[in-house]
C-alpha cells in the first residue's frame, strides 16, 4: 500500500502548475491520494496555499463556489458568459482602467497605448489562468485514473458466462461460438455465395457491390438505410462479433479477476482530451454486457450522466446569450425547439448537430439556415474554428489544449465517432480541406466537454474523501460511484454540486446549467 501511496505522489508531482488556482487543485489531490492510500482519516485536509487560493480556503478546485476577485488565476472563472475569446470581458476591463489613469497632459492616443498594453496582459494573464487550471485538473485525473485501476469495477463473472452463453451459444474450442457461425452462413446465403468472412469490411463492401448496392463503409448506420436480406443478419453478426472478441470469455480471463475488472487507464489518451484504455476495454462495454456489472452486497451504485453536454458547453463557450437562455432548461433541445425551430425538437437537434460536426447536407440545410438566423454568435463560433482548421491553422480547447496540426498523421484510440457525425476523434490524416474542419469544430467543443467532465471528476474526488464510496466509472460524460447503500443520498449530492461547481469554476457565471441524468441501481445496465 506505501508503494501505492509513492505511485501516487509522483504522479502529483508531475507538471505542478504555478497558478495559485490550479495549485490547489493539484495540492489537495496529491493530499487526498496519500491519505487514501494510507487509510488516514484526515482526508481532505485543507489546502497549503489556504487564503491564497483564488478558490478560497479549499483543498481542492472545486470546494469553494466563486473564485477570489484579487486573485490573477481567478480571471479563469470570471471570464463572462458573453466573451465568445475569454480575453473580451478583461480587454473591456483594461480598457477603462488604462483611460483612467491618463494624466491631463497625455494624449487618449498615449491612453489607447496604456489600455491596449494593460488588455494585452489581461488576456495573457487569462490564457495563463486557464492553462493551469487544465494542467492541474489533469494532473487530478491521472490519480483518479490509478486510483480506480487499483479499486476495480465489481464484476460478477457467473451473469457474464450466462449472458455470454445466452447470446453466443457455448464456448468452442476452436474457431467462432455457435450463433456467430449460424449467422456467417445467413450472411453467405443471401448474397449467394460461399467464404464471405462477415468480420471483414472489405469483403462485405465488395460483396454488397457485387449486389448493385455501393455503400461507403459498413457502420452499422450506413447499413440500416440499405435494402438486402443480408442486413439484417450482418447487423446481428456485427454486434455479436464485438461482444465476443472485445469482452468475450478471453478478455474475461485476461481482465477480470477476485471479481474485479481492473483496467489500466489512460487520462488524456485520446487528441480531444478524452479517456482511453489499454486493453480491459472499460470505455466500451455494451449495454448488454453492463448485466455483469452488479454492486457488492449492501453497496450501490451511483450513475450520474451529463446528458447534451457539448450543446450546453457551445453555448457557454460562444457566449451566445441566446443560446445560453435555452441552456438554462434541462432539455436543451425542446427549449431551442420552442424558441426557433416552431416546437420541431428533431429539427432542432438536427440543426445544432449539424453546426457541431460539419453535416451540412440534406434535411440539416433549412434547419442550419434558422440556426445561423437565431443563433449567430454560436454559429460563427463552430463556423470560424472550422475556417481555421480548413487553413491548416490550429485550434485549442477553451483550457488551451490544442488541436494536432494538420501535418500530423495521427491516428485515434478506437473509439467510434457518433453515428452519422463527425468526431474530434476520428482521424483526419493531415487533411488540411472541409474533413479538417469538420474535426476542428467540433475540437473546440468536445476538448471543452472533455475539460468540464475532467474538472468534476477531481472536484467529485475530494467530495467523496471522508466517504467509504469509490469512483469506478468514467466513460466521456458519465461517472459511477460504488458506495455503501446508506452514502448514496451523499453521493448524490456530491455529484450533482460537483457538476455545478466544474460549470462555474470553467464558464464563470453563465447562464448554462449542466443538468446530470442520476441513477441509484445495483446493477450498471439499469442506470438511466
Amino acid at each position: 500500500m506505501e508503494v501505492y501511496a509513492d505511485q501516487l505522489r509522483r504522479i502529483a508531482a508531475v507538471g505542478q502548475p504555478s497558478s495559485t488556482a490550479s495549485s490547489s487543485l493539484a495540492v489537495s489531490s496529491a493530499a487526498a491520494a496519500a491519505s487514501r492510500a494510507a487509510a488516514v482519516s484526515a482526508a481532505g485536509a485543507p489546502s497549503s496555499r489556504g487564503a491564497a487560493s483564488p478558490v478560497g480556503n479549499a483543498s481542492s478546485i472545486g470546494a469553494a463556489s466563486s473564485v477570489g476577485a484579487g486573485s490573477s488565476a481567478g480571471a479563469v472563472s470570471t471570464v463572462g458568459a458573453g466573451s465568445s475569446a475569454g480575453a473580451a470581458s478583461s480587454a473591456g476591463a483594461a480598457s477603462s482602467v488604462g483611460a483612467a489613469s491618463v494624466p491631463a497632459g497625455r494624449s487618449a492616443a498615449a491612453g489607447r497605448s496604456v489600455a491596449a498594453g494593460r488588455s494585452v496582459a489581461a488576456g495573457r494573464s487569462v490564457a495563463a489562468g486557464r492553462f493551469g487550471l487544465l494542467v492541474a485538473a489533469e494532473s487530478a485525473g491521472a490519480l483518479v485514473g490509478a486510483e480506480m485501476g487499483h479499486a476495480g469495477i465489481p464484476w460478477r463473472g457467473d451473469i457474464h458466462d450466462e449472458l455470454l452463453r445466452e447470446l453466443l451459444g457455448p464456448p468452442q474450442p476452436v474457431g467462432p461460438p455457435r450463433r456467430l457461425t449460424e449467422l456467417a452462413a445467413d450472411i453467405n446465403a443471401a448474397f449467394g455465395m460461399r467464404g464471405l468472412h462477415p468480420d471483414s469490411p472489405a469483403e462485405v463492401l465488395r460483396a454488397f457491390a457485387r449486389a448493385g448496392i455501393d455503400i461507403p463503409n459498413t457502420r452499422a448506420w450506413v447499413l440500416r438505410k440499405v435494402d438486402h436480406p443480408a442486413v439484417r443478419p450482418l447487423l446481428e453478426y456485427k454486434e455479436l462479433y464485438r461482444i465476443w472478441t472485445a469482452h468475450g470469455w478471453a478478455w474475461r480471463d485476461a481482465w477480470v479477476h477476485d471479481g474485479r475488472l481492473r483496467p489500466e487507464y489512460v487520462p488524456g489518451g485520446v487528441v480531444s482530451g478524452r479517456w482511453a484504455t489499454r486493453g480491459g476495454g472499460a470505455l466500451q462495454v455494451p449495454k448488454v454486457v453492463r448485466r455483469a456489472v452488479v454492486a457488492d452486497p449492501g453497496w450501490r451504485f451511483v450513475v450520474a450522466d451529463a446528458g447534451q453536454l457539448e450543446p450546453r458547453v457551445l453555448a457557454a463557450v460562444s457566449g451566445d446569450a441566446r443560446l445560453a437562455a435555452a441552456g438554462i432548461a434541462d432539455d436543451l433541445y425542446a427549449a431551442l425547439a420552442a424558441d426557433a425551430f416552431a416546437g420541431d425538437r428533431p429539427r432542432a437537434k438536427i440543426a445544432l448537430l449539424g453546426a457541431m460536426y460539419g453535416q451540412t447536407g440534406g434535411a440539416a440545410i433549412p434547419a442550419l439556415a434558422v440556426l445561423r438566423q437565431s443563433y449567430p454568435t454560436a454559429f460563427e463560433y463552430v463556423e470560424a474554428a472550422a475556417r481555421t482548421g480548413e487553413a491548416g491553422g490550429l485550434v485549442r480547447s477553451w483550457l488551451g489544449r490544442t488541436c494536432p496540426p494538420a501535418s500530423t498523421a495521427w491516428r485515434d484510440t478506437g473509439l467510434e465517432p457518433p453515428e452519422e457525425a463527425g468526431s474530434a476523434e476520428a482521424s483526419q490524416g493531415g487533411s488540411t480541406g472541409r474533413a479538417r474542419g469538420r474535426f476542428t469544430r467540433n475540437f473546440v467543443v468536445q476538448a471543452t466537454a472533455a475539460e468540464w467532465a475532467l474538472v468534476l471528476l477531481a472536484t467529485l474526488r475530494t467530495a467523496l474523501a471522508p466517504l467509504r464510496a469509490e469512483i469506478v466509472l468514467f466513460v466521456h460524460d458519465e461517472v459511477g460511484v460504488h458506495c455503501p447503500a446508506e452514502e448514496a443520498d451523499q453521493v448524490v449530492t456530491a455529484v450533482r454540486a460537483a457538476a455545478a461547481q466544474a460549470g462555474e469554476l470553467l464558464f464563470g457565471s453563465t447562464a448554462v446549467r449542466f443538468p446530470l441524468d442520476v441513477s441509484v441501481v445495483e446493477c450498471y445496465a439499469d442506470a438511466a
